[in-house]
Order: C-alpha cells, then structure tokens, then sequence
C-alpha cells in the first residue's frame, strides 16, 4: 500500500557535497569546512528538473546552506551542488551578509519562474543563537539563476532570538511585480509580508500565531523535548485564503463562554486557522494600529493527539496536505469539507508502517500538469538530541501523485464528508489534543 503511494526519489545516510575537485573537497574536510555527519536537508522544493534542498547552519561544517540535484536522478543517493554556485554562499566565518548564509526554506513561484527563499542568517542554532547577519528574503531567476531579489528584514520587524524558516508568496493575476512573501517567524509569533513593487515589508502578529507550551511536549524515538515553535505551515487556498498553523497551536481561553463550548470547550491543541489573504497584503491595517484585528483570524477545526504539523500545501483540487511529525505521517484535507477529525485522512497505513518516512519536516505540492506530493523525511530530533547512524538511511525525498495517494481515502472530493451530527463524550488530558 505504502509503496504504490509514495515513492523514494533519493534517500541518504549522510549528505555528501560534490566539490569542483576531489583535492579541494579533502581540504574542506581536513580545515573543518566541511563535515558530512553536521549536514541535515530541511526544505525540499522541485522545478521542471532539479530539485531544490535547504541545508541550514545548524551546526559547524556545513559548506553551502542551498543546494541542488537533478530529476530524475541516475543516482539515488547523488551529491549535492550548491546552488546557483559555490560563489553564493558566505562562508560563517567574515560573513558576507550580501551571499547566503543559513537558507532554511524556498518555494516556487511557478507562474514567474522564481525560486524564493528565507534566510535566517543564523548560524549554530543548536548550540548557541548566533545571528551573524540580517534575516533576508531573496529570489532567484529559475532560467538565468540569478538573484533578482534581496530584500533584508527591518531590524524593527525583528524581534531578539526570532526564527524566520518558512516562506510562501503569493502572485496576483500573473503579475510578476505584483507579488507578495510571507515569511513565518516561529520563535517570536508573526509573520512578515514583504511586497516586491513596494519593496518593504510590514509585520502580521496575532494571538492564534503563539505555541502552547503543554503542546509543545515531543516524545518521539525515545527522545523527549520541548519546542516553542509559534506560527509555522502556511497554505494558500484558490480563493485565497491563507491556513496557518504553529507547530503546537495556541490553546483557547477558559474564559471562552458557555455559547461557545460546542465549538471550543475541548479544541484544546494542535488546531488550524485561517485569515483571508488580502487582509495581510492591506499594509495599513497593520501599520496604523486603528483597527482591531484579533477577530480577523478564524480557527477552522483541530487535528487531535499528537497532531502537531510543520508545512502544508493545497493542490488545484483542493486538498490540503500537512505533515504528521509525531506521527511520522502525512495527513490530507478537503478544504470543501468541515475541518472536523472524520474528515482529516492520513496516507500512510499506520497499522502496516514501514517507516517509509521518520520525521516528516517539509511538504510541497508541486505545480505539474499531473501533480505531485513532495516530502522531506529528515529524522531532525535524533540529529538534534541524540547521534544519528549514518551506516542507515537518514534523510529520504519522496513523492506521490496527488491523485492516486488520496483515492478512496476521506479527504479526496470525491469522498462525500463524513457525519458530522454525531456525538461523542471524551476524556482528555490537560495538554492533549483529542
């Protein structure tokens, strides 16, 4: 079942970069610069025939922070290249803040053949937050691969020890000037639209972008830790709307009054909110402070236990697709259905697991003809908190056919929504999701 629905597109045990000689590779090794076993792929990102792969800095030894393989590949295991070259990227050490530093994710602007990307331009977060140069937004031009944007974030939109990792953009009408970036700040709770014709950036903040710290509690692969990750995925709907989701989502108030129970009383976690796209892209409401617009934001329906989600993307037919990280699974969603856990379907066969995918960190929907589901499988708590085997596979690309992967499963349109009328009296923990 699993391999008929997702198949392995390259898999590694440790990332090896391809060097323009073999002398020059040994003397990164030899100098420190390059350290195979400090290299994690976080982002993964596709575009006609080469995929794209963020590598951040996470830890020393880390040469190039973007990087690129061809599709399909003759080799299931190939080197990386930096990309669009070795010259963009600034070594940590004396950095140049003009050149890469620490990408964490991209995404495509098919429509105007743009590779977007953020910066964080931290270095060594694991062990100490070291923000060696500004958080910057930049874009590449996917025919020529040059760099047509680099914007740097306002040190007032920057708030100490923020994170920005994720990006989504958004373009209006085919207007390729006429395009807007959200960048999510995951430490510090907002997100940053940037718009390209004006060239400056406002900053989005609301409650519902903050982590709960009960939620925040990972017990996966026998390790246990705490992330504070607010705001995180990010998907945009055809009738743009923008879901959001922090990696463990705020809890609602007890304060919330009897009226409001049959709605909130038990979504206690892991919940999925939405805000229409164009009032983040209204830079005024954001700016003069004269308008309340706390209750702009709408919290759509929860996941359940253990349903913490890093990125999500939407396909032409409406299905949005989130990654499952506790659950080492991908989970799906008819946007024209109620948000309700009946009609929240997950791809992989729990029962008969193969492990396909450990820690799924980053999802795309590509834009093909005949679309496909891409995930990036990357085992990121062992490589944090523990030692990872690299005489195994750590570190998988995977893909499915948006179509096959959810026949027959609840969330595919053609699945009629589940009943919703149905009660159901539950026990829950204070810091769960049921």
């Amino acid at each position: 079942q699993e391999a008929k629905s997702f198949e392995v597109v390259n898999e590694w045990k440790y990332m090896d970069f391809e060097y323009p000689t073999f002398v020059e590779r040994q003397l990164a090794i030899m100098n420190g610069d390059f350290i195979p076993k400090n290299n994690l792929p976080l982002g993964i990102d596709v575009h006609r025939n080469r995929l794209f792969i963020t590598t951040p800095r996470w830890k020393d030894g880390v040469p190039a922070s973007l990087v690129t393989v061809p599709y399909p590949t003759k080799e299931i295991s190939p080197p990386v290249r930096p990309y669009p070259n070795w010259q963009a990227h600034s070594s940590p050490y004396n950095a140049d803040c003009s050149k890469l530093i620490s990408v964490y994710r991209t995404t495509v602007d098919a429509q105007c053949n743009r590779l977007w990307l953020i910066d964080s331009g931290i270095v060594n977060a694991t062990i100490s937050l070291n923000q060696i140069c500004p958080p910057k937004i930049v874009a590449f031009d996917l025919t020529t691969d040059e760099m047509v944007v680099r914007y740097e974030l306002p040190p007032a939109q920057v708030k100490q020890d923020s994170l920005h990792s994720n990006i989504l953009v958004d373009v209006r009408s085919g207007n390729c000037l006429d395009a807007h970036a959200l960048v999510t700040d995951v430490w510090r709770f907002g997100i940053v639209v940037y718009s390209l014709e004006k060239n400056r950036s406002w900053r989005v903040t609301n409650f519902n972008f903050s982590p709960n710290p009960v939620a925040s509690d990972f017990n996966v692969y026998g390790l246990n830790f705490q992330w504070l990750d607010g705001v995180f995925g990010m998907s945009l709907s055809s009738d743009r709307q923008l879901y959001f989701h922090p990696m463990a989502s705020f809890k609602v108030s007890p304060t919330e009054s009897a009226s409001n129970c049959s709605i909130h009383c038990y979504s206690l976690h892991c919940q999925e909110f939405m805000v229409p796209l164009d009032l983040l892209l209204n830079e005024s409401l954001w700016t003069n402070g004269s308008v309340d617009t706390a209750k702009l934001f709408v919290a759509v329906g929860d996941r359940g236990f253990n349903g913490q989600s890093s990125t999500s993307g939407i396909a032409r037919n409406g299905v949005m697709f989130f990654t499952q990280v506790h659950r080492d699974n991908i989970g799906c969603w008819d946007t024209a259905k109620p948000y309700t856990r009946a009609n929240l379907g997950l791809l992989l066969d729990v029962d008969n697991s193969t492990m396909l995918i450990q820690f799924p960190n980053d999802l795309k929907v590509d834009n093909k003809e005949k679309q496909g589901v891409w995930v990036m499988s990357n085992r990121l708590p062992i490589y944090l908190y523990s030692q990872l085997d690299y005489g195994d596979i750590n570190f998988r690309i995977l893909r499915a056919d948006v179509d096959n992967v959810i026949a027959n499963n609840i969330c595919s349109p053609l699945s009629e929504a589940a009943n919703n009328n149905r009660l159901a009296l539950v026990s829950i923990e204070e810091g769960q999701c049921y």
